[in-house]
Parts: structure tokens; sequence; C-alpha cells
């Protein structure tokens, strides 16, 4: 049987043929990036392709890196290998990396949402021969609202906490939730202040030529009664932390997919949850891997052997990989206890019934945990 193009090893996805790997976990000569997130975008590498949004957050996240961007559609060849890239939909400057060799084409997805939100470039389905894929809420349970639904809900929050003299901190990763909050509040009701980790984000997709809404960085000077009156985006990292606690009495909102799962607002300790994700949903997950016309497809991070079953039962050459993708959304925000109906939780399952890409395949030792 031929070797396939793509490889799953213990750095990463791995072309030999072109002589790179993609979203590498360890240090690698030649890194294709799929995103600026850092379970995908790791240092160490001696040189890096991304795409052009992502030039600045991974200047600004990884320091002085050789690196090389290029545009949706763009193709780079290496080793006779092309290699282009198409959006992901998942934040800003993600995409999907796709790779062609005598014929024959493989999509890396990275992560991706097929929602539309009206910041990211939206998701294109990619045909292909082979798709690798992301399952981060790949059980029926996760089935998003739209996104003008969500945001009502987050506006009339503020509103609310606004005329009660309460303020309002919302919570969000840095890199794709934070500026989704952002472009999407009701700027009417007030002013937008950041935590410094949001702002440092921000500032770098500016300087990429991102249009963002105005936003404030909160500094030691910043006036508490001022920055009541407005609204602020802060990190994960930020909650239960004094600086949190100074902008109290303060009512807290935390944006998650995983706030779909009774219980996880509580866990959080927030008084409001927001099903909110820069991931597909299941049906959005079914649809994307549909649209491809994929001979095969592999599951690196998520529900992958729940997902894997069903794929397989609907007719998908389906398949598990073992990765050390996942942590933007996957550990950092999954829920503790086991969802509903006892469904396993989020990384858990790429420790068993681990399927390489060909029958003589070795995965090398790749580690069990989702990072």
């Amino acid at each position: 049987m031929a070797k396939p193009l793509l490889e799953f090893t213990d750095r990463g996805i791995y072309c030999e043929q072109g002589r790179f790997y993609i979203d590498p976990w360890k240090p690698v000569d030649d890194a294709v990036i799929t995103h600026a997130h850092a379970d995908h975008a790791y240092f160490g590498h001696k040189n890096y392709l991304a795409h052009h949004l992502s030039r600045e957050v991974m200047l600004y996240r990884l320091g002085d890196i050789n690196l090389r961007t290029i545009e949706y559609g763009e193709t780079v060849v290496k080793h006779g290998v092309s290699i282009s890239m198409f959006p992901a939909g998942h934040v800003i400057g993600s995409a999907q990396i796709r790779i062609e060799y005598k014929g024959v084409i493989w999509v890396v997805s990275g992560d991706y949402k097929t929602d539309d939100d009206g910041i990211s470039t939206p998701f294109e389905p990619v045909k292909c021969h082979h798709f690798i894929s992301e399952c981060t809420f790949g059980m029926p349970v996760y089935s998003w609202k739209p996104q003008t639904e969500i945001f009502t809900e987050v506006n009339n929050w503020w509103r609310t906490n606004v005329q009660n003299g309460v303020a309002t901190v919302i919570v969000g990763y840095s890199l794709g939730k934070a500026q989704r909050i952002l472009q999407n509040l009701d700027l009417s009701v007030g002013k937008v202040y950041t935590h410094g980790v949001i702002e440092n984000t921000n500032e770098a997709l500016r300087r990429n030529g991102v249009i963002l809404n105005p936003t404030e960085r909160i500094t030691i000077e910043s006036s508490k009664e001022e920055v009541r009156k407005g609204i602020i985006i802060a990190p994960p990292s930020s909650v239960g932390t004094p600086w949190m606690r100074k902008f109290g009495p303060y009512s807290f909102g935390y944006c998650s997919g995983w706030m779909a799962i009774r219980g996880a607002k509580r866990r959080r300790a927030a008084d409001r949850g927001f099903i909110m994700s820069d991931h597909a949903d299941w049906n959005g997950l079914v649809s994307a891997i549909d649209a491809t016309d994929c001979e095969c497809v592999y599951l690196t991070h998520g529900y992958t052997a729940s997902f894997t079953r069903y794929l397989n039962e609907i007719g998908f050459n389906a398949s598990e990989v073992h990765t050390l993708y996942g942590g933007e959304e996957e550990d950092a925000e999954a829920p503790t206890q086991p969802p509903p109906g006892g469904e396993e939780l989020p990384g858990t399952q790429n420790n068993q019934n681990v399927s390489p890409l060909t029958s003589g395949g070795d995965l090398e030792g790749v580690g069990g945990a989702v990072i």
C-alpha cells in the first residue's frame, strides 16, 4: 500500500514528501501553522508558514521567529507538494491547510466553526480525499443558538447591570472570543475596557490591519467608577483574582460552549453563562465533513471515540488519531463532571482506541494529555 501523504508522528502531522509539519508540538525545521492559538503555534521551529492575519499575533506570542505569511487561496510549493490555505472560521487568521501531491488532496482543518461570527473570515468547505478534523463538541447536546440571540442576552445583561450600578465583567479567550464579543457589543450602553492580555492581542490584530471597535486598557490609573459604567472583557485567567475583585460589586459572565452543559455555570462561579464557542457544534461538524466529499476522515481531539463511531455508522470511513491539540477551549473550559447522559469528557477519549493513519503506522509514543 502506498505511503500516505500525511502521517501522525510524535512531533505532529508530517508530510515526508514536502519535508514539513503541520501544527507540530515539538521543534522542527519547517512548520505550517493553522492558527495562532497556543496548542497549534509552538515556539522553537526554524521556519513558520501561516496566514497573513495571524502574523502579528504570532510575533507577539512567539517573539522573533522566521515567519512567512500568505493569503487565502495562495499556493506555496515545497518539494513538489502544493500548500494552500482556506478560511476555517475559528478565529481571525485561522486557516485550513490544503495539501496536494500527484492529484491526492488532504485537508488539515485545525480548529473551525461553520457559523459566521462577523469578525473571522467565514469557513469554506474544501473538497478533498482525506480530511483531518477536530470534534471538540462532537455530541448532539451541543447545538449553538444564532449569534444575534446570544448578543441580545449579553447586551441586555450589561444594560441591566449599568442601571443597577453593578460592574460588568465578561470572560472570553484573548484571541477569538474577545474580539467576537467586542464587535457585537451595543456601544450605546457604554465604553469597553480590557484586561492587558486582551488588549495586547487587540493591538497585535490592529497592527495587522484588523479594524476593531474602540477599547481602553485597564491600568492602575483607571478610574474604578468610570470602568464600572462600561463593560470589562477579561481572560479566563483573571477569574477569582484580586484584579477582578477590585471592580466589585460586579456581575461576571462566562462565554463558552461548555455552558450548554448543566452545572457548568455553577462550576465556573459565574453569574451568567453564555453559550458561545469558536468551535463547530454537532451539526456544524457533520455538515463540514460531509461537504468535503472526503473518502477518509481522521478525528484529532474532542469526543473522538463516540464521534468516530457515529460517522462510521452513517457511512464515512472515520478513525481516531492521537494529537496534543485542544487547549484553547477543551481543557480550560471543559466541565469537571460528566455531561448529562454519562458522555465522556473532551480529551479523555484520546487515550483509547487510537487508530494510526495506516495499518502499519506507529504513533511513536505521543503523549496522552490534551494541553
